[in-house]
């Protein structure tokens, strides 16, 4: 069989079970899942370094910094939309009262 068939059939059916696994997740775990895949995507970019680093090829060179430049988007992104959903669950501070003066809320003298 052809090799191209046997990585586009890998490839389509990696495309189904990813779906069908993002699907299923709830909210409560999108952004510990998010932080995970952050750091995932820090490894993938430092493999894309160190495979174009050690290339020879003018051809796998332009496809790793592409890659590189994708790996770097992606995560920078994930961090991005990871810090807005968790600014969504912190308390916002409180502005102090003003403080009153000694004579009263009307400003009299009694």
């Amino acid at each position: 069989m052809n090799d191209a068939v046997v990585w586009l059939t890998i490839f389509v059916l990696s495309v189904f079970v990813g779906i069908e696994v993002i699907a299923k997740v709830s909210s409560t775990l999108h952004t510990p899942l998010m932080s995970g895949a952050n750091a995932i995507h820090g490894i993938i970019l430092l493999g894309a370094i160190l495979v174009t680093g050690s290339t020879d090829s003018t051809v796998a060179l332009v496809v790793g910094l592409v890659a590189i430049v994708l790996a770097a988007v992606n995560m920078v992104g994930g961090f991005v939309v990871t810090d807005r959903m968790l600014q969504m669950f912190t308390r916002r501070k409180r502005v102090p009262a003003a403080p009153t003066d000694a004579s009263g809320p009307t400003g009299g003298t009694r």
